[in-house]
């Protein structure tokens, strides 16, 4: 004789293990690939503009450095809008732009920060 519910509780399994494995696998794809390499187009930031800086002031309050073609910019920025505080020579907006670093250039993929999580986790 079949074990029908048997048979359905397997299929369900197999097809949840499925998903799982289907989403795991597209997150590491995204962020390995797209994210990775700036191929989100509107969110990545184009050549032309570019947040150089940013100072957090209080809750949903902001100063924000940002290079606007050849201009450079210094942005208040809250909930009642963006304000423009000052328009910085090239020289002014260096002595605020932060040191590029090594670490900066190198993010973590999707498995090393998953990694990293992990042996985080098992620490505590």
């Amino acid at each position: 004789m079949l074990d029908l519910e048997g048979d359905a509780a397997l299929g369900s399994f197999l097809w949840m293990l499925v998903c799982v494995v289907l989403i795991i696998g597209l997150a590491y794809w995204f962020t390995r690939y797209v994210a990775g390499r700036g191929a989100l187009g509107a969110f990545s930031g184009g050549r032309r503009m570019e947040v150089l800086d940013r100072m957090p002031l209080g809750r949903d309050q902001s100063v924000v450095l940002a290079r606007v073609g050849e201009r450079y910019l210094l942005l208040g920025a809250g909930t009642a809008g963006i304000t423009l505080l000052a328009e910085l020579t090239e020289e002014e907006a260096a002595a605020w732009k932060p040191p590029e670093t090594a670490a900066e250039e190198k993010k973590p993929g999707f498995k090393e920060a998953f990694l990293t999580m992990m042996k985080q986790r098992e620490r505590r």
